[in-house]
């Protein structure tokens, strides 16, 4: 077995570990990573923005969210069903976060060309000022995967101040004796058992997307039926285990959902430009049984309001929780006009295919096997494509074209703008569903990002970071956009902070 000896212990190389690590060395720490693949960067390596307020940066570029606005708007999202002094701890931290990642190195876009774009697509619930884009390369905004550039350049500052990486190295076990954390267990990619002794361990092991069981178990979405995780590869919920086995009390257990069209044409929470046909507000939505249930213009301007997840919630209450975007051949020719005014491609990246006739396009993805698009001559086959109850839907049509006629929706008070008939003869649908950035809690920790037990006493030596510990969501992902990031790497810091300041205590 081999054996070492260390101050503070990081449980991975992601976008919580790397800061984590980086911090808690320039804290005087000796520090260790176990990460269990073999690359650093975890889902920063498929990210793009981070939220921050009140930085250097957003200084420049006035008017720029305060700390006290980004805390009421967040608070009120979220209508007050989360820790309101993390809350604080991480936008309070956010903005000297964002120096400390420039004296690094770090480089971030100008934001003032994102927001030109954003304009074209109408109103949008999340402030870009609060939000940054990390410049990775090749730079431009419509690229995915910006933040990889930050995750190298954490990762090498992390080596120059000496943190030793063990790379596909799981760790297996935390270890505690009756009063403090005193190390972990891991596995070597050989198979060889490795102790580590250790002051303080910090977990940042991504959360538990990737684990159809617990997703299932704990949020009730079964994942490909009526729930995608963006980030999820390897994220299993190791972390939270090992934490519930030393006597971690567990927190809320959910997904910061948006809805979503899943891979291969999903982008953030909306489509990609070329199915942006069907998250237009003139479009008609039904569930399974072919029943409206909303007004159908809550999609807004391509989709980006119900990015943030209240759609989902609605979605979620439906039979088998999908819903349905449908729209004829008369309106694809009123949505092709609209495609040819908006930027080209993806503004949020996941840029699949090529910009031509929305038929071409579906059938490419068809072939695939992809089934979440559908076209067809008549109700009939697409109710035999998409499930959806044929007499359902053929009466439903009947009462919304009556409505559409009238310009009055009695029902869900539709826009009158938006009221446009559905008779074919073709016709075309979309298959929604919750999707998530990631899922979020499972570790519960106070806003020092210790982890406490049942009776919320901290256990001495115990921290957590990211997705583990993600008390920031009542269920929807919020209008501050990189949330996630930004979650992910303040906590980071603060947790590091606080475990070296602890080391030095004992």
């Amino acid at each position: 077995m081999q054996q070492y000896n260390t101050d503070v212990v990081v449980l991975s190389a992601g976008t919580a570990g790397l800061p984590a690590a980086v911090t808690a060395a320039e804290n005087g720490a000796r520090v260790i990573v176990l990460e269990k693949t073999g690359r650093t960067g975890g889902t920063a390596n498929r990210g793009n923005d981070i939220f921050g307020v009140e930085s250097r940066l957003q200084k420049q570029d006035p008017p720029y969210l305060t700390r006290e606005e980004a805390f009421k708007i967040h608070m009120e999202w979220t209508h007050w069903r989360v820790d309101p002094r993390l809350v604080s701890a991480i936008i309070n931290k956010s903005g000297s976060t964002i120096d400390w990642l420039q004296d690094l190195g770090v480089e971030f876009q100008d934001m003032r060309r994102l927001r030109e774009m954003m304009k074209q697509f109408g109103d949008m619930p999340r402030p870009p000022q609060a939000t940054l884009r990390i410049k990775g390369e090749p730079p431009g905004p419509r690229q995915v995967g910006q933040a990889a550039a930050m995750a190298k350049i954490l990762t090498r500052q992390a080596k120059e101040l000496g943190v030793q990486f063990l790379m596909k190295t799981p760790a297996t076990r935390i270890l505690r004796d009756r009063h403090r954390i005193t190390g972990v267990m891991a596995r070597s990619e050989e198979g060889t058992d490795i102790q580590i002794e250790a002051k303080a361990v910090i977990i940042a092991t991504g959360g538990f997307a990737g684990n159809r069981e617990w997703v299932k178990k704990y949020t009730g979405y079964e994942e490909g039926k009526n729930f995608f995780a963006f980030q999820k590869i390897g994220i299993n919920g190791d972390g939270i285990r090992m934490a519930w086995e030393v006597g971690a009390a567990a927190s809320p257990m959910m997904i910061g959902l948006t809805h979503t069209l899943p891979p291969p044409c999903h982008g953030g929470g909306g489509t990609s430009a070329e199915f942006s046909h069907f998250t237009r507000p003139e479009n008609i939505c039904v569930n399974i049984r072919g029943e409206r249930f909303s007004n159908d213009d809550w999609l807004g301007a391509y989709g980006m309001v119900a990015a943030h997840g209240t759609v989902a919630n609605v979605i979620a209450l439906q039979p088998e929780k999908v819903a349905f975007m449908i729209f004829d051949g008369n309106l694809k020719k009123l949505h092709d006009e609209a495609a040819k005014k908006r930027p080209r491609g993806d503004m949020f990246g996941y840029r699949t295919f090529k910009h031509g006739d929305l038929d071409d396009n579906i059938r490419e993805v068809q072939t695939t096997g992809y089934k979440f698009i559908f076209m067809a001559d008549s109700l009939e086959e697409l109710c035999a494509q998409t499930g959806i109850n044929e007499e359902g839907l053929r009466r439903t049509l009947e009462e919304y074209n009556k409505i559409c006629e009238a310009g009055s929706d009695p029902f869900f008070f539709k826009s009158p703008a938006y009221l446009k008939p559905v008779t074919g003869p073709r016709f075309y649908a979309a298959k929604f569903i919750a999707g998530g950035y990631g899922t979020s809690g499972g570790i519960r920790t106070n806003h020092r990002m210790e982890v406490v037990d049942e009776h919320y006493q901290a256990i001495p030596g115990l921290y957590a970071a990211g997705n583990d510990a993600n008390n920031m969501y009542d269920n929807n992902y919020t209008p501050l956009a990189g949330n996630h990031i930004g979650f992910a790497v303040n906590s980071g810091r603060i947790a590091a902070e606080n475990a070296a300041r602890y080391v030095k205590s004992i």
